[in-house]
């Protein structure tokens, strides 16, 4: 009998195998305490300690957060075994609270706020107080080939988020802040048919396709299909969204082998998008957010992009305590458009805006190789890990001369009463696409990590010692015309060199519940890009180096998990500089905070998720001094998310939802002379659920965001302002056949 079919499905995956072939019941698994029970065989999907393909770990009680999260080249780990702050959101709460991007789902955790327009092409995430943009996001643990504006949640599993840098952990650059990475979605043993129709305000619809199947003897071959289609307007007016999206994962599971193959593919069009790059000119007292429904963007206006990806994973079990892997992927993302941003000339909103025009292309290719090793010496326990890797990003961009495109010059306008140029004001006949572009830049990094987590007095202590040897290699090109002495092509930026990112980390299991963690990582992230709105636009500068240094508390009440986390996280700075309109590296950001969090089901029908995170970011070492001890502009010292789930006891299977985010004021420059002020959204919502004759479910969920309208800046970070979502509801309907 195998623990699987002793525990029931929902269990899969929820249990920890030590060395000698028991599983344990785990305190992670917010379930009732069982006996051990011996596994003769890899059944039900999940692998084993040392793999990653299959079933990911079981959901906690509640269904909303997983048990566990994988941690990079240490694999899946269980929450209270884990020395990091980690938070792994489950497709159940995808479904129950709608979400369509990663950027919907990651508010959930107060760490995590969103740093771009919701109606704009792209996400973007400041985690711990740091840029994260999507284009570090991770797809099944490789870099650079999720999509880099924005990943849609069709065909996602699970979305973890992994805080502080991580660069020992999954290679590639960036991620100071934290690491999002994608688990795709895998056929389970039940046969899956679902269809989701919805319709978002002011006149979306959408239509969503699941579909998993298993087949051989033993259920070895996995399919899972996804495709989803949802068009029309938004509550933002003139804007229209137009999105598909496709993606089939197939996997195979042996008694040794275990392989994985996905494929994904999705187009965003969109009209009238807003723009990530609104600002305000330094010295102004920064004015009140407008109406989340006020565009400013020209109905003209346009989105339009592509992305393709492929990716695959294999493991193979050498030994009964030894896995090799390897996995490899690449994507490619195209997008044309024609785009405005405005620059808020005083408080009433008066503002200029200008139109740019910028097609792009990003290519990525990530490859990785590896081993983990489980064995003894002596008293003391050996988990042994070793990857190398290599990941390439590349951009390339239009060769063209701005001004030659016929673009009008800046115009007037106002934030809360928008001016608008005439239809046929811009002929977009002769503007460059994105299929015929030349480099602009490409970032190859290469690395070997090795670690070894150390255990001690039966498991009560582990010790993971390791690091991250990168060899990085940063180039960028010319693509402005006109110079006869540096043509388009040439190279004018190279920076070669090599780091070792090293890691330790530590957990005291101090009892079977209750869990102390500390741990030092280090980061390299490549250099900043200065914007095409600065005198040195374009210009790279050479990457940084970034530590963090972490201790935290994980304490399990069996249906509810309470966590706490404090960390300092130390960045070089890049700022534009307002007299001089220069963007330079100059000074750090030192980031102090303490993060609190809860999730579970602590009563029966009654579930929690969400937390508050304090923050102390300051400025040091700054030129002359001048801003040491000023607050990092656009970093909140204080965010909550809190999201509830009540079954209700008068209507059976019927559930109301509510959340509500708060994030604290800001500055938005680093003198700390323009504040911008805090808001607090208010999120509700119902489901339902009833069988048809068939004993198939339908879900109906309504949820309302911004129940109150809020107006506000959802963001003010790196010197862009971005309005918060407007009051919107959603409606959807799942039927299972």
């Amino acid at each position: 009998m195998s623990a699987e079919s002793a525990q029931g499905q929902e269990a899969q995956g929820g249990q920890a195998e030590n060395r000698q072939g028991v599983a344990r019941s785990s305190a992670a698994a917010g379930a009732t305490t069982l006996e051990e029970i011996v596994v003769y065989g890899n059944s039900g999907g999940k692998p084993p300690a040392r793999g990653v393909i299959g079933q990911p770990p079981a959901p906690y009680a509640g269904g909303q957060v997983s048990s566990g999260a994988r941690i990079g080249v240490l694999g899946n780990r269980p929450v209270l075994e884990t020395p990091f702050s980690v938070t792994s959101l489950t497709s159940q709460l995808i479904r129950d609270q709608q979400a369509r991007t990663v950027a919907d789902l990651t508010l959930n955790d107060p760490s995590v706020r969103q740093d771009a327009p919701a109606f704009s092409e792209r996400d973007a995430f400041f985690i711990r107080g740091f840029s994260v943009t999507n284009l570090d996001t991770l797809y099944d643990g490789l870099p650079y080939i999720a999509n880099p504006r924005r990943s849609f949640l069709e065909g996602i599993e699970r979305v973890e988020i992994l805080k502080g840098p991580t660069a020992f952990a999954n290679g590639g650059l960036g991620r100071v802040g934290g690491t999002i990475n994608l688990v795709p979605k895998r056929a389970t043993d039940e046969p899956l048919t679902r269809l989701t129709t919805g319709y978002r305000s002011d006149s979306q619809l959408w239509t969503h396709a699941d579909v998993g199947r298993r087949f051989g003897p033993g259920g070895e071959f996995g399919v899972r299909v996804n495709g989803s289609y949802r068009d029309g307007e938004s509550p933002l007016d003139s804007n229209d969204n137009q999105v598909g999206v496709a993606s089939i994962g197939l996997d195979y599971r042996g008694d040794r082998l275990r392989a994985s193959l996905d494929f994904n593919h999705s187009t965003q069009n969109i009209d009238a998008p807003t723009s990530l790059f609104n600002g305000a000119v330094p010295g102004i007292k920064i004015p009140r957010a407008p109406d989340g429904k006020i565009n400013t963007a020209n109905p003209f206006e346009y989105h339009d992009s592509t992305y393709n990806m492929i990716a695959g994973r294999v493991e193979y079990d050498i030994l009964d305590n030894t896995t090799i892997y390897a996995a490899g992927g690449a994507s490619r993302y195209r997008e044309d458009f024609l785009t405005s941003s405005y620059t808020i000339l005083n408080a009433d909103g008066d503002a200029t805006s200008s139109l740019a025009i910028q097609p792009q292309q990003i290519q990525g290719f990530s490859g990785e190789i590896g081993l983990r090793s489980e064995f003894d010496t002596g008293p003391v326990g050996h988990q042994v890990n070793f990857a190398v890797a290599r990941n390439l990003n590349e951009n390339y961009r239009g060769s063209f001369l701005p001004g030659a495109l016929g673009l009008p010059p800046a115009y007037p306008t106002n934030i809360y009463n928008p001016v608008y140029l005439p239809d046929g004001s811009v002929d977009t006949s002769n503007f460059p696409q994105s299929d015929d572009l030349v480099p602009f830049a490409d970032l190859l990094s290469s690395s070997v990590a090795l670690s070894d987590t150390m255990s001690f007095l039966d498991e009560r202590f582990l010790l993971t010692v390791g690091g991250r040897y990168q060899d990085i290699r940063s180039r960028g090109f010319n693509t402005r015309p006109g110079n006869p002495l540096f043509p388009v092509g040439d190279r004018n930026y190279l920076y070669e060199d090599a780091k070792f990112s090293p890691a330790v980390a530590a957990v005291v299991n101090v009892t079977n519940s209750l869990s102390v963690y500390a741990n030092y990582v280090e980061a390299l992230s490549e250099g900043a890009i200065a914007p095409a709105t600065v005198a040195n636009a374009n210009e790279i500068f050479p990457p940084f180096v970034h530590d963090q240094k972490e201790i935290g508390v994980k304490y399990d009440f069996g249906s509810l998990l309470l966590t706490a986390a404090l960390f300092e996280i130390r960045q070089e700075s890049a700022f534009t500089d307002a007299t001089t309109n220069t963007f330079s590296v100059d000074g750090l950001q030192i980031n102090r905070g303490l993060e609190l969090s809860v999730f579970g089901e602590p009563l029966q029908g009654v579930r929690v998720l969400g937390g508050v995170t304090f923050m102390n970011a300051k400025l040091d070492s700054t030129p002359a001094g001048t801003f040491d001890g000023k607050k990092v502009p656009g970093v909140p010292t204080k965010t909550i998310s809190l999201y509830g789930e009540y079954d209700t006891p008068w209507i059976e299977d019927l559930t109301l939802t509510g959340r509500v985010l708060y994030s604290g004021s800001t500055y938005y420059d680093r003198a700390n002379t323009q504040k911008v002020d805090d808001w607090t959204r208010l999120d509700l919502g119902a489901r339902y659920v009833f069988e048809r004759e068939n004993g198939k479910p339908i879900e109906i969920r309504a949820n309302v965001e911004n129940v109150l309208n809020e107006k506000y800046w959802a963001s003010s970070a790196r010197g862009f302002l971005s309005a918060g979502t407007p009051r919107a509801f959603m409606l959807s309907t799942s039927f299972d056949f």
